[in-house]
Order: C-alpha cells, then sequence, then structure tokens
C-alpha cells in the first residue's frame, strides 16, 4: 500500500538504493566476509589469529583515525585488510597482495547472487516509463546482479564522493540526468541515508518500510518523506 505523506510532483525519473531496498542485504554480507575469512585463513595462515571482531575493530579504529575513509567502502576494507596482514606479520608487500586478492574475492561473493525476477519485473514495467537509476552507499557490482538492464546507471561513494545523507550523489544524478533535483524521485529503506538525503538534495522521497526481509521501522527525526510504500510494487501506482 502506498501512503503519500506530502503531495508528489510531477516525477521524470527514480533512483533507488540497493541493498534492504531491492533484496535482503544481510545473508549475502554474512556470506562473503565468511568467504573472505576463509579465503584469508587458507592463503594467509597469521590470520587465524584473528576473529571478525579483530577486524572490526581495526576499521573502527582506521575511520577514526581517517573519517574520509567512511565514505568508501571498497577503500576501507582494502586499508584494513592490508594493515591488519601488517600487524599479524606480513611484509608490506606481501600485505598489498594479500589485501587486493581479499577484496577482489569478498566483492566477487558480494555479488554473488542475482536481484529476484520478481523485482526485476517491476523495475523493467517502470523502466518503460521512467529513466532508473541506482544510488548506493554500498560496493556491489550492479550489473553482476542483474540490474545492468534496468539502470541507466549506479553511483556510488568514494574518490571524493560522500555517501548519503550527504547530497552529492543526488546532484550527480539529477546532473547526468539533465533534470532539476526535484523532479527525480527516490526510493529507499534508509529513513535517514534515503530519505533524508534525498529531501535535503531537493528530491522527492519514497520510504520504503519495512525494508526487504525486515519488520516495520519508527520513522525518525526529520523531514518526511512524500510517500510511504510498503512494497516495491506499490511504484506501479504512479501515474
Amino acid at each position: 500500500m502506498v501512503s503519500v505523506l506530502i503531495r508528489p510532483r510531477a516525477i521524470h525519473a527514480i533512483s533507488f538504493d540497493l541493498d534492504d531496498t531491492l533484496y535482503d542485504n544481510r545473508p549475502i554480507m554474512r556470506h562473503a566476509e565468511q568467504q573472505l575469512w576463509a579465503f584469508l585463513a587458507q592463503q594467509y595462515p597469521k590470520t587465524l589469529q584473528w576473529q571478525a571482531h579483530d577486524w572490526q575493530q581495526l576499521k573502527q579504529q582506521l575511520l577514526f583515525e581517517s573519517p574520509l575513509l567512511a565514505h568508501d567502502t571498497t577503500a576501507a576494507r582494502l586499508v584494513t585488510l592490508e594493515q591488519g596482514l601488517l600487524m599479524l606479520g606480513y611484509d608490506r608487500q606481501v600485505a598489498a597482495v594479500g589485501a587486493r586478492e581479499g577484496l577482489e574475492y569478498f566483492r566477487y561473493h558480494r555479488a554473488d547472487f542475482t536481484v529476484a525476477p520478481e523485482v526485476l519485473a517491476i523495475l523493467q514495467q517502470l523502466a518503460a516509463r521512467y529513466p532508473l537509476v541506482g544510488i548506493t552507499n554500498g560496493n556491489v557490482d550492479a550489473k553482476q546482479i542483474g540490474l545492468g538492464e534496468v539502470f541507466e546507471f549506479v553511483l556510488h561513494p568514494g574518490n571524493g564522493t560522500r555517501m548519503k545523507p550527504y547530497a552529492d550523489m543526488f546532484y550527480q544524478a539529477a546532473t547526468r540526468l539533465a533534470l532539476p533535483s526535484r523532479l527525480l524521485l527516490h526510493v529507499g529503506d534508509s529513513y535517514t541515508a534515503d530519505v533524508q538525503g534525498a529531501r535535503l538534495a531537493g528530491c522527492q522521497a519514497a520510504w520504503l518500510n519495512p525494508a526487504v526481509g525486515r519488520d516495520p521501522q519508527v520513522a525518525g527525526s526529520g523531514l518526511l518523506p512524500h510517500l510511504h510504500l510498503t512494497a516495491l510494487s506499490d511504484l506501479l501506482q504512479l501515474a
């Protein structure tokens, strides 16, 4: 069911968050992490000295020391792997190679799935009426998971582009679509990253609540979304 909270303006394009909006990202990430630790244990056995929480603690320390890393999930994982291998006793060359190998292994398993056919069918119907794009804080390969045929492009943070709710990717999307921000509708599950990010960038916002595989959430403080969706298929009701 779609609820109108703020009367929407004309919509000329739609952007989508990916993780937890188009699929449940939790089991995917758990599997990718498990595959990464198994790979490291086999190829770099000194990593058996550490548990997952040791890597997470190191990552948080590195993010505290270099806050910009928080806006680039790929760079943050690469730096964490390299620093961890150094701390475990590998030399700099081995650590650099191991970090790159580990990152690529993780990224492969991070995208080792395909978006559900029913979700792709909804997107295909919408793509016949609107240009569709992706705006994600993650680093999944959209083409590998089956979105290459429905999205004109997908934006990721990094290289100076900040994560949602910062406006960077919303502005980039509107510029590439040659549209004013107010004509772009952004769809996402996060009240903070997606709804607040879109609204602060001057876009329209549709909040998917509940997220895929989740229970309904209570709205946080801030600007309201224009639309509240309980299922992605609600978008098919747009005029």
